[in-house]
């Protein structure tokens, strides 16, 4: 069975709320510092670091 990776964070990401029940603001700043991030000239860096 394959499921969507958009699918499967989703889902975690959920869950994780649900039962971990982290504060919102920490939530919203993981969110945009990630976006953030991923637009940066850091990404190939943080790209190069993550796949090895």
């Amino acid at each position: 069975m394959e499921v969507p990776l958009w699918f499967a964070l989703l889902v975690v990401g959920y869950l994780g709320v649900k039962l971990i029940r982290p504060p919102a603001w920490l939530i919203a700043v993981l969110l945009l510092g990630g976006f953030l991030l991923a637009d940066s000239v850091l990404a190939p860096a943080i790209d190069t670091a993550l796949t090895k």
